[in-house]
């Protein structure tokens, strides 16, 4: 009763503060910019070389409070974390069959003759600008082929925000072809994701075996429980692993670190191609929006296989809502409605 009022009190001093300044320091030797809110690190753009990521993330994610939203491994193990899927870092956007290229499960620990697999190299045009109330950052992008031939262009903007409880950065990519056709396959695995801390996983009390569309088996084992408190709620109510494959605005994950509440909430923008869209939400921590998967989560009802010609351009805006707090249904809705009246 003392920590629920506790939290309630802090709640209230915080929540008068505010929109609170964001700086956003390049550190070109370390290949990340740094993204501070009220003097507290949010978040790095990091990109580095190829032989370490095929893309560029956002890591590691923290909250408010300071704890790490993200899991560490493979860059930054800890003990206890799962050590499966060396590919889901940070937070990411790619996808599982662009042209028959694999940009999801590309990395260093796979075997490359497995199936053709692509990557995602940062073009060094970067610009940003710090600010009172947000900081943007703008980059770019080339998607190469296995022969390192540019398939797509992509331009990314990031806006951060934040206040005493909550960090937000909302991603806005729009993707030009730059061939004659990009194909994007109907798969399961995409788009716009985050892999989350050990604590923020659901409870779990029997192993499972993920296959990715190169038949690449991964196990997923049993690990002991103790402090893991996730819980995945979606705009329709509907909680648990239950939201996975189905259609919302929104899904937010709930949980505890440290004995303090914990929500991260991903939203779907209006604009974006199959909204509301489709929802991966993996016990295990993967938390992904794919609006490109319409024939996996359907069963093979409706099927959604994105075609770009050369020159043609697609974009894409998503939300992301990291906080030290749990949120109602209404809360979350009057963020939805406000994402959706920008961009």
């Amino acid at each position: 009763m003392k920590k629920t009022l506790l939290y309630m009190l802090l709640f209230c001093a915080v929540k008068s503060i505010g929109q609170m300044p964001v700086k956003i320091t390049k550190s070109e030797t370390e290949r990340k910019i740094a993204i501070t809110i009220g003097g507290k690190l949010f978040t790095n753009y990091f990109y580095p070389t190829s032989d370490v990521l095929k893309k560029a993330v956002l890591y590691p994610v923290l909250s408010p409070a300071g704890q790490t939203i993200t899991r560490g491994w493979p860059l930054d193990p800890k003990p206890g974390e799962r050590v499966d899927h060396p590919h889901h870092v940070g937070v990411w956007l790619n996808y599982e069959d662009a042209n028959g290229h694999d940009f999801w499960n590309n990395s260093n620990d796979i075997d490359p003759k497995k199936r053709k697999y692509g990557s995602i190299v940062p073009t060094g045009n970067i610009s940003f600008t710090s600010g009172k109330k947000m900081g943007t950052l703008k980059v770019s992008a080339n998607w190469l082929d296995q022969d390192q031939a540019p398939m797509l262009k992509e331009s990314t903007e990031y806006v951060f925000r934040g206040d005493g409880t909550s960090f937000t950065v909302d991603r806005v990519t729009t993707l030009e072809a730059v061939v004659d056709l990009v194909d994007f396959k109907d798969v399961k695995d995409g788009f716009f994701a985050i892999r989350v801390n050990r604590n923020l996983e659901h409870p779990s009390k029997t192993a499972d075996v993920f296959t990715d569309a190169a038949g690449i088996a991964t196990k997923v084992p049993v690990l002991d429980n103790t402090g893991v408190t996730g819980n995945y709620k979606n705009a329709e109510g509907i909680e648990g692993e239950k939201t996975w494959g189905l259609r919302s605005a929104w899904v937010s994950l709930e949980g505890n670190m440290e004995n303090s509440p914990k929500s991260v909430t991903i939203f779907d923008h209006k604009k974006n191609l199959n909204y509301p869209s489709y929802w991966h939400t993996r016990g295990y921590g993967l938390f992904s929006v794919n609006p490109l998967g319409e024939a996996i989560f359907t069963k093979g009802e409706k099927t959604t296989n994105l075609k770009l010609k050369r020159g043609e351009k697609i974009t894409f805006r998503y939300r992301l809502k990291v906080a030290d707090m749990h949120y109602s249904k209404e809360e979350l809705n009057k963020v939805a409605v406000e994402f959706n009246k920008k961009y």
